[in-house]
């Protein structure tokens, strides 16, 4: 009886050893997916003169980041993309992509260099067809009245924000299709 539950065991923890080395790249991509992203965005958008001369991917990169939003903006300027960069690890980025190091591995290396590279997330999409707003957070429904550039002064409670939005939803939906 004791070889079968120590059996048990080792199959148990052998389950767990396979699902953690699955979910790692699984995690590391969510983890980082700006960085990423920006990375293989960026990487694809050079020729194959520059690809491999780390200088001219950090001229290549301030270029690119010119026409950067959002969570790619923040991103470039960690980097020292932008000339109001307060600091720049472009190297760090430069030469692991002059060799052709895939960008999971670049997005960790920065990660070493500066933490919040990897905080860095997406804004979710809400699609306002299939979801139902009274399931949503008070943030949500807030960061949808503020994309629409509407407000609500006399919000006070979710169900507030839901009817403001149910109010405003035949506006805004016909617009977007």
């Amino acid at each position: 009886m004791f070889s079968g539950d120590s059996m048990m065991l080792k199959l148990k923890v052998c389950i767990c050893v396979v699902f953690v080395v699955i979910t790692e790249g699984f995690a590391s991509k969510l983890n980082c997916e700006v960085c990423i992203n920006v990375i293989e965005k960026f990487s694809k958008s050079l020729d194959t003169d520059a690809r491999t001369n780390p200088q001219k991917i950090e001229n290549e990169f301030k270029k690119f980041c010119l026409n950067s939003k959002g969570r790619e903006n923040s991103f470039c300027y960690y980097l020292g993309g932008l000339d109001t960069s307060a600091t720049g690890i472009l190297g760090e980025l430069s030469k692991p992509l002059s060799w052709s190091m895939p960008a999971e591995k670049i997005c960790e290396r920065l990660k070493k260099k500066d933490n919040q590279i990897c905080d860095l997330r997406y804004d979710k999409i809400i699609d306002l067809n299939k979801v139902d707003t009274r399931k949503l957070p008070v943030k949500d429904l807030k960061k949808i009245l503020n994309d629409w550039d509407e407000t609500c002064h006399a919000c006070i409670e979710k169900s507030d924000y839901v009817r403001r939005i149910e109010e405003l939803k035949p506006l805004y939906l016909n617009k977007e299709l």
